[in-house]
């Protein structure tokens, strides 16, 4: 039997030691920058150390466990990665004193879960690469899954404000944590303080005479945009709302924005047929969305389904928003047929 609060806890307490790590990465990225000389490479390193703290943490404090995580250690065991790999081990240890190369390693692979268990977590240590690249927004999202569901949610936004009025593409000086166990409400903290003082989410519903302002992506690609014009539209044309001024982010962080209400809806719409999301980017960002109040979908309605392996294979497309909004986003996806034509 799992004891939700103390899996929650341990998440938690991963979670935060895995954005002070990635913190401190981007604290000093010219460094890395130089000492491996390549570009994208503090992404890497932190991406990689990230993942092999929260295996740390979660062993340490729960013992055994299964983990789907996006990283394995294959690339970092090539002789031409060395510089990354000691790049790895000096970030891990901001919060893991005994790390090693072989201990470092070890932990990445906790990573290689098989997806047929019915309880397992998985985790993207870095969703948003090129906010973390941009000192802009990106986050650590470690999901647990019981028979095909998120039951806790734990996500670090490690330069998401707690104040709602700075700008998404300012770095804030502590970060958000959000976590969530599935029926219990969704709880905000500080990113950088495992011991600061945690603060329930409601999220309320929107209200009609409001307009609405969707989550947009800084990268374009993550979602067909000229789609997202065309739900607003059509929204707009039918009276039943006007388009608010988009939240244009990186990241699982757009979960949290609906969740506490900065903005009203985070869409997924199919770029490309075929496209299938993969489950850690959404495990815990739906966990947390849903216990404020708001609803996760596909584009079709259904409920998002992680029981068939690494992939939401039986889903396409994500809908977040409070129920009113969220009931617009489906009529209007319905009534312009998107989706349709990317089987």
């Amino acid at each position: 039997m799992i004891d939700h609060a103390q899996y929650a806890q341990a998440g938690r307490q991963a979670v935060t030691a895995a954005s002070i790590v990635c913190q401190e990465v981007q604290n000093n990225l010219d460094m890395v920058r130089s000492i491996t000389k390549d570009d994208k490479s503090p992404v890497t390193v932190a991406d990689y150390a990230a993942q092999a703290v929260v295996a740390m943490v979660l062993k340490e404090h729960i013992g055994e466990f299964v983990m789907v995580a996006e990283e394995s250690s294959t690339f970092l065991r090539d002789e031409d990665n060395a510089l990354i790999l000691d790049a790895v081990v000096a970030a891990a240890k901001e919060v893991w004193d005994e790390a090693s190369p072989e201990l470092v390693l070890e932990a990445i692979d906790m990573g290689a879960g098989d997806t047929s268990h019915h309880k397992f977590w998985t985790l993207d240590p870095i969703d948003g690469t090129k906010g973390f690249l941009r000192n802009q927004q990106y986050a650590v999202a470690l999901g647990f899954i019981e028979e095909g569901m998120p039951t806790i949610g734990v996500m670090g936004c490690p330069n998401l404000a707690v104040d709602m009025s700075m700008p998404f593409d300012e770095r804030d000086e502590h970060g958000c944590l959000y976590y969530a166990i599935k029926g219990e409400g969704v709880y905000e903290s500080r990113c950088d303080d495992g011991h600061a003082e945690s603060i329930r989410i409601i999220r309320l519903d929107h209200v009609e005479t409001e307009a609405i302002s969707v989550c947009g992506s800084v990268e374009k690609a993550h979602s067909n945009i000229s789609d997202t014009d065309r739900i607003l539209e059509w929204i707009e044309s039918n009276g039943l709302g006007k388009a608010g001024e988009p939240a244009r982010l990186d990241s699982q962080c757009k979960y949290a924005v609906v969740a506490r209400g900065q903005a009203d809806a985070y869409l997924r719409l199919p770029t490309k047929k075929g496209y299938v999301e993969r489950i850690w980017d959404h495990a815990a960002g739906c966990c947390i969305a849903c216990e404020s109040g708001a609803f996760v979908t596909d584009i079709f309605g259904h409920n998002l389904d992680f029981s068939h392996g690494r992939g939401l294979e039986k889903n396409k497309g994500i809908v977040c928003a409070p129920p009113r909004v969220h009931a617009l986003m489906l009529r209007a996806i319905k009534e312009l047929g998107i989706g349709l034509d990317s089987d």
